[in-house]
């Protein structure tokens, strides 16, 4: 757990086509403004709240601009945000307010909203050090795509494809080869997404390692493992004709493989701000969203 300094400028985004956030909206121009703050609006989300006062920016241009993200939705809203300021190698801390049904990481509830923001603008909020991943596809021996990824980086084939063939590689040591639907790498962050319901571990926030999880593999002997954070993950998918092979990144971006084409997957070089104001502990948060040990 970090503080964070004292916050001068607010980057403003909401989930596409979010009308129920556009009151909210207004109400928080209205309270930054009161305390002699300034705002900036994400492009799409200024339009729900239309005319807009700020300036507007697209996402990729607010994160260079502000001190701190306040996100309204869901957890993928965030995640989409949290990409943008890994990509862009930034440490501004994000505060998530969840208007989705889960919210793992959006764990602010609205009555929460203006006590959570007070707390964030002022510097005496909970910020969690969250690990991100950085991964890069080779193709001809060449970097041919890089993203980075706060929950995981999941290689797979599509729905009407047939079962891939992925050999995995920890380091220069071969760890494993796959016959199923695909792998997944994933963050301790991500052990509750994907990761899950593919039936790999939760893994707590403070634990210094990745997952690496098998999609529906055909052999009862292939399980998840737990690797250092240290570790650069390698996954080469053997891909044959009309195979279909894409690797996605936090659900929010992706593209196709080709023959020959490697993943390698590992710790970005900066980790994700994530605001926690609430007093609710991982816990806490696992037993209400997941009903997690509940008979």
């Amino acid at each position: 757990m970090t503080s964070s300094p004292p916050i001068a400028r607010v980057g403003i985004v909401a989930k596409h086509h979010l009308r129920q956030a556009a009151p909210h909206l207004m109400d928080i121009s209205a309270w930054l403004r009161q305390r002699g703050l300034n705002a900036v609006f994400e492009t799409a989300t200024a339009a729900l709240c239309s005319p807009c006062e700020w300036p507007v920016l697209e996402k990729e241009q607010l994160v260079r601009e502000v001190d701190m993200v306040l996100v309204l939705g869901g957890d993928g809203t965030l995640l989409g945000m949290a990409d943008r300021i890994g990509e862009a190698g930034l440490v501004i801390p994000i505060l998530g307010v969840n208007f989705g049904s889960l919210g793992f990481l959006t764990e602010v509830i609205l009555p929460e909203l203006y006590p959570s923001l007070e707390a964030a603008v002022s510097g005496r909020a909970r910020i969690e050090e969250r690990l991100m991943l950085q991964a890069m596809t080779l193709r001809g021996g060449q970097a041919f795509a890089r993203h980075i990824a706060l929950n995981d980086v999941v290689v797979a084939k599509t729905a009407r494809a047939r079962l891939v063939d992925l050999s995995v590689w920890v380091g220069d040591e071969f760890l494993t080869r796959v016959k199923g639907d695909g792998v997944i790498v994933a963050t301790p962050t991500g052990s509750t997404a994907y990761n899950l319901a593919a039936g790999g571990p939760i893994m707590h926030p403070a634990v210094e390692g990745l997952v690496v999880t098998p999609i529906a593999p055909h052999t009862l002997t292939n399980r998840p493992i737990v690797i250092p954070s240290s570790s650069t993950v390698r996954v080469q998918p053997e891909i044959q004709d009309r195979d279909e092979v894409f690797v996605t990144f936090d659900g929010q971006a992706g593209h196709e493989l080709q023959a020959g084409d490697q993943v390698t997957v590992c710790r970005a070089p900066t980790p994700l701000r994530l605001i926690r104001p609430s007093t609710r502990s991982y816990f806490e948060v696992l037993r209400e969203k997941l009903k997690w040990g509940d008979r």
